[in-house]
């Protein structure tokens, strides 16, 4: 399921601003629930991709949810114990599940299009302990074929980590709880729900630091690195930033 798209492109000001705060890159929070551990052999079965919007100021906020429940890929693993903690039964007749790769590409898209609107060359994936979702959809595109796929395929923001070391916490839930957002334990394990708060977690965390980033933005400016009117064009890419499969022309 996807959020109505807004059609209204952000202020200019957000937009350069955004190219700038993450080299260039759009953040994209991102759950996966799935049946198992291993993204090789274990089937995906939820989605969720929640967009990371900006404001004038600087703040970034939670954007739209784009959410989908995924069939099992043909011999894909489902791990009963997985199963029981999510909740989710793969085969129900009420179940709207996508195949992987109709899946992927209606999220795909809709990341596309908010690349475009802040003028990002990529897209990076948020997630807690993010390196799971990033494994499981990197395994997924694989497995499907899935051509243009607009995340980095290894660099991560993973909100564990920040909140370790801006709350204490490294469980979803404290974190959350903590920082003073609605958590309801009802609601978790579920993607969209999972998704929501790390991106809500992302932006407090990101949000709180912006003198931080102003400071060492300056810093970079002095060294050369940025220019005044600094952008993703202005920047030369590093060595850790493959390029991507194709250019994204306009849908």
């Amino acid at each position: 399921m996807s959020e109505p798209r807004e059609d209204t492109a952000p202020p200019s000001a957000a937009a350069a601003l955004m190219a700038r705060r993450f080299r260039g890159y759009l953040p994209v929070a991102i759950d996966v629930e799935t049946g198992g551990f291993h993204p090789a052999t274990d089937a995906l079965l939820e989605i969720a991709a929640v967009l990371i919007d900006m404001d004038s100021d600087g703040a970034l906020k939670r954007g739209a949810t784009h959410n989908f429940h995924v069939q099992p890929f043909a011999g894909g693993r489902l791990d009963p114990t997985s199963l029981s903690i999510t909740g989710i039964d793969p085969f129900h007749p009420l179940r709207p599940a996508l195949p992987e790769r109709d899946a992927l590409q209606r999220v795909f898209r809709e990341i596309r299009h908010a690349l475009r609107a802040y003028g990002c060359r990529r897209a990076i994936l948020v997630g807690h302990n993010a390196a799971f979702d990033l494994s499981f959809l990197n395994a997924a595109v694989a497995r499907a074929q899935v051509k243009r796929n607009p995340f980095h395929p290894f660099s991560c923001f993973d909100t564990a980590t920040l909140a370790g070391a801006a709350l204490g916490q490294t469980v979803l839930a404290k974190a959350v709880t903590v920082a003073g957002l609605e958590w309801d334990p009802g609601s978790a394990h579920n993607a969209r729900y999972d998704a929501q708060r790390s991106a809500e977690l992302f932006c407090l965390v990101c949000n709180r630091l912006r003198d931080s980033h102003q400071a060492a933005e300056e810093r970079a400016r002095e060294l050369g690195w940025l220019s005044v009117a600094a952008g993703p064009a202005a920047e030369e890419p590093g060595a850790d930033e493959p390029p991507l499969e194709a250019e994204f022309p306009p849908q």
